[in-house]
């Protein structure tokens, strides 16, 4: 059996030309493999906790190597089964759009829950930081409504691209691939998104073989 966790970003539901992306690429690797498993976590629909209060306090005991109150143990409690969904996964699809030249807040609050001391890196004085969480498939699909494949768009730079690399990477997942679709809006839409579904058909069957 794989375990597929697919990280859903967008709020458009089936007007997403992401969120559609993905699900054509989960029903390519069903077809692949039929005892596929997805965990489908729609960051719209989750329950996203505000990092303050005693999730925050529970950090820093935890960095001052103080013991967590009850209070703190309760809310680090909620932070790390999100980090057990994530390690659980064998193989990652994100699907999110691109929200003025960066990512939705919905997912960067998702990503900043989940990269946690102790969890998903360490720090070492000598040696510096470490990821924690083992390497495995990542996907990341990326709509965006300019064309941003040879640079940048009519001057609009991607800033989401270089940022979920570097924070993924942060944690383990380092060797993501990003597949564009775009523009998503203009004549061009339909064509964009035909040539990503196509890249994605070819990627398919690469993305299940590799071994977490």
């Amino acid at each position: 059996m794989t375990r597929l966790l697919h990280v859903e970003a967008s709020p458009r539901g089936p007007d997403s030309r992401s969120s559609a992306a993905a699900r054509g690429l989960i029903e390519i690797l069903r077809a692949e493999a039929p005892a596929l498993t997805v965990d489908r976590l729609d960051l719209w629909a989750a329950d996203l906790p505000a990092f303050d209060g005693a999730v925050l306090a529970a950090k820093y005991a935890r960095l001052g190597g103080r013991a967590l109150a009850s209070d703190e143990r309760t809310a680090w409690s909620v932070i790390e089964a999100m980090v057990a969904r994530l390690a659980r996964a064998e193989h990652v699809v994100i699907s999110t759009p691109m929200w003025n030249f960066g990512i939705p807040y919905r997912l960067k609050h998702w990503i900043d829950l989940v990269t946690q001391p102790g969890l998903t890196f360490s720090f070492d004085p000598a040696s510096g930081y470490a990821p924690l969480l083992a390497p495995r498939p990542t996907l990341v699909i990326l709509a965006s409504a300019g064309d941003y494949a040879a640079g940048e768009s009519r001057g609009r730079p991607d800033l989401a691209t270089p940022y979920l690399r570097a924070a993924l990477g942060f944690i383990g997942l380092g060797d993501a691939t990003i597949v564009p679709v775009g523009p998503t809006i203009g004549p061009a839409a339909d064509e964009a998104a035909a040539a990503a579904e196509a890249r994605l058909r070819a990627l398919a069957p690469r993305f299940l073989r590799r071994v977490p």
